[in-house]
């Protein structure tokens, strides 16, 4: 079975990156977390993008605010797709500084990046990326996309009425 390693900065990320634990539960896809910093724990940083893909994890989900290092230092080293989750934090410059860090990254650094506070998105992502390969989870994101469909049909109709 396929899992997803979902890191973050700080525990201050925690309260985003819980949609993405969420999603992926919903999706009954394994999650992994951990809090790796890339300016605290360089160390973990580089111990963990070198070796999640030896422990079954197939994609990282990497949160972080303000200076927002973490997601492209982990793509620096991991052989395995990167979603970049940027933050705001307090001491942010409205969250601009975590997006433009995430989303600017060199070429042959890929990190796929998600709106700001994004992690719900992420989480969803990383399960289309496992459902690709894995039917029980591609089915679950049908019919994931089934409900917000109904859902958005219930909401025309109500407007109707």
């Amino acid at each position: 079975m396929s899992k997803v390693a979902i890191i973050m900065g700080s525990i201050s990320d925690m309260p985003v990156m819980q949609d993405a634990i969420d999603i992926l539960k919903q999706f009954n896809v394994e999650v992994e977390v951990d809090i790796v910093s890339a300016h605290r724990t360089p160390e973990k940083l580089f111990d963990f993008s070198k070796n999640a893909h030896t422990r079954g994890i197939s994609v990282i989900i990497a949160g972080a605010g303000g200076a927002a290092h973490l997601p492209g230092m982990v793509a620096s080293m991991s052989p395995l797709p990167v979603i970049g989750v940027p933050v705001k934090s307090s001491n942010s410059i409205d969250g601009w500084d975590s997006v433009l860090s995430i989303l600017q990254m060199p070429g042959g650094v890929p990190v796929a990046t998600v709106a700001l506070n994004g992690a719900k998105n992420a989480g969803i992502l990383a399960a289309q990326i496992i459902g690709s390969h894995d039917k029980k989870v591609l089915d679950t994101i049908i019919s994931y996309k089934e409900e917000l469909k109904a859902a958005v049909n219930k909401a025309a109709e109500g407007l109707k009425k």
